[in-house]
This record gives structure tokens, sequence and C-alpha cells, in this order.
């Protein structure tokens, strides 16, 4: 599908953003959520830091510690066998999986969606037990006037969804876990539906290797229940090993259009579109049979963690949609799709 990649991309680089201390340093900016607050396009974006290594025999990373309320910096040696590397996101021992970065929550504001404006300290980073591996990937979902922040806390318990909330994107108040492990790709409908709110989600299965996308509901946006299995891979398509939300789902003429991304069996990350039934949102419709969205670009291809598109967030202004998306878990990008282009490769 035909799309336009801003000239000006990676627009958000990790030289841009301050680390939240003077021995850490920054290794990815990426997987934003997008709002728009009043005539200025914010962006959430999640920073991925670790502490600064001048050992190449070990590795180091940063944990938060709820006894002393702060960040303590752990150490891995390389020669350790019982540790495994091989994925640079992962320190994987015996008995315990850390992480080699540690994430929190930065806003970003923008007049013209393209060049942003840093705050230098974070706005949301961990705070309680659910947290301690840091805070990723959030979306926003603006209901009756309140922005709604649903990201990923990760600890030693799991991978939860937590919840807060914002009027300004400079308060914000924390309503506590609503999806348990685990869970992720959370992405909370903009509106209420006969009376309840919605929310895409995506828990994990271990015994059957199962990565699907669920549907559930809600009265209060605190208790969901009503889980009802949406979708999942589809063998030889470019989302044969996993799916899950990216976007928060939106309203058009046909129901509601989610882009969400999948993964194929090489790790690609790509994004695609499904369609929902705009009164029964646990009818799925439609899918699209090729990426919409796939990485080209050599900032796509190669970073962190190469071969990814991972968008949080996009804005819809008339037939385009503006999509904020993550590169290689490296940088921040920017694209333009066309709707009615989304809408055709549906095969409606």
């Amino acid at each position: 599908m035909k799309a336009f990649r801003s000239p000006h991309n990676p627009i958000i680089e990790p030289k841009d953003v301050t680390p939240s201390r003077d021995d850490f340093e920054i290794i990815g900016v990426l997987n934003a959520g997008v709002a728009r607050f009043e005539d200025t396009v914010i962006l959430l974006v999640r920073v991925a830091e670790r502490p600064i290594n001048g050992n190449s025999d070990v590795v180091l990373t940063a944990v938060y510690e709820t006894s002393g309320k702060d960040l303590v910096i752990k150490e891995f040696p390389k020669s350790d066998p019982d540790t495994d590397f091989s994925d640079p996101r992962l320190i994987v021992r015996p008995a315990q999986t850390y992480l080699t970065s540690i994430s929190h929550l930065r806003v970003a504001r923008s007049k013209d969606g393209i060049i942003f404006e840093i705050d230098d300290t974070p706005a949301i980073s961990a705070a309680n037990e659910y947290e301690t591996f840091g805070v990723e990937d959030p979306r926003i979902s603006l209901i009756e006037g309140t922005y709604y922040i649903h990201y990923v806390a990760v600890s030693p318990l799991g991978v939860v969804t937590y919840l807060m909330s914002t009027e300004d994107f400079v308060n914000f108040r924390r309503h506590g876990v609503i999806f348990c492990p685990e869970n992720k790709d959370v992405a909370i409908f903009p509106e209420k539906i006969a009376g309840k709110f919605y929310a895409l989600l995506r828990p994990v299965s271990p015994l059957f290797k199962k990565q699907d996308i669920w549907l559930a509901d809600s009265p209060d946006l605190l208790a969901w229940g009503n889980h009802r299995h949406l979708f999942g891979p589809r063998p030889g398509y470019w989302d044969e090993a996993k799916v899950g939300a990216s976007a928060v789902p939106f309203k058009i003429e046909q129901g509601w259009l989610e882009v969400y991304h999948g993964v194929d069996r090489e790790n690609r990350y790509c994004l695609g579109a499904a369609l929902l039934d705009g009164a029964e949102p646990w009818r799925v419709v439609a899918r699209s049979t090729e990426p919409i969205f796939e990485p080209q670009a050599d900032y796509e291809c190669e970073g962190f963690f190469g071969n990814v598109v991972f968008s949080c967030g996009l804005l819809r202004e008339d037939d385009t949609l503006r999509v904020y998306y993550g590169a290689a878990d490296t940088t921040i990008c920017y694209a333009e799709l066309s709707l009615q282009d989304v809408i055709d490769s549906l095969n409606l």
C-alpha cells in the first residue's frame, strides 16, 4: 500500500531526549500514545534507558525497588553460562528474567505534528510493585473530556495493563491494574456502545502458545468482564505468528476500524487493519490480507530490534491517517496513509 513517510524521519531519536539520570543513557524512543489536546499534538513517548556501562564483560540494567522508591542497578557477567543474552531485550536467568532496559513515559508536544518539544523529565515512571521493570507502550483514549492512558506495566509479577487519566497532560491520576498477567496491547474504545465501555486486549496462553486479540466490556473502565475471543494469527499470512492491537479503534461509516500489528515467523512486525461491527464489536467484518504498512526504510529495518514498525496511536484527519510509530524499537517516525486505501484493502 502506498504510504507517505515524513522526510524528517525519524522525528524523535534517542539523542533528542534527556536521560532521567546522569548515569543513564537512552537506547530507544518508541511506541508513543497519541492525542490532540487543544491545538497541540501530544505524544506520550516510551523512553527506554539503561545504566551507562564502562565494562564490556558485564550487562547492566536498572530495577525499581519499592522499599527505597528508587532505581537500583543490577550487574550480570556475560561469562555466566546460566544467563541467556541472545535476545537484546532480555536477560534470562534460571529463576528470573530481567529487561536490558527500563522504560518510562515522556510527554512531547507539537503544533504541526512533526517537530516536537520533549519534556526534560518523565511524566509516568515506575512507582509500585507492578512497574518495577518499567512502564511501556501507552494508548490514549479520549472519553467524555478525559484522556484515559492504558499502558503496559512490567515486573516479576508479570505483564499487566495499568490505567491512568489526565485532563491536561500535566497532572495524572492512577486508577490501578485493569488486566492481569499476561496481558498487553490494550486499546479502549473512545465511546460507549449500548451503554458499555469496550476494550481490545491481548492475553497470552503459554500452554497453547496463543497470542490473539480478545474483547472485553466494562460498566466503569475499572471492572472488565464478558471476555470474548476476537481473532488470532493466520497461517501463511503476514500476521501468522501473533497479533495485537495498535491504535485505539475509531468509528467510520462501515463500523469500527482497528489498525493492529502482526508478526510473522521471522519476527517482522507490520501493521494491518480489521473492521469490527459498529453495534456489535465482537463481530469481525473483515481483515486486510496484506499489510497496510511494513518495514522498508533503513531506520525501520535496522536498529535495536530490526524489521519493526509498531504503532500505539494515530490521528484521523478526514481521509488521512496520521500514524506515529516506533521503528526498529529505536526511534519514533511519522507516516500518512489514505483511509480509503485502508478500507479498500479489506475487500468489503
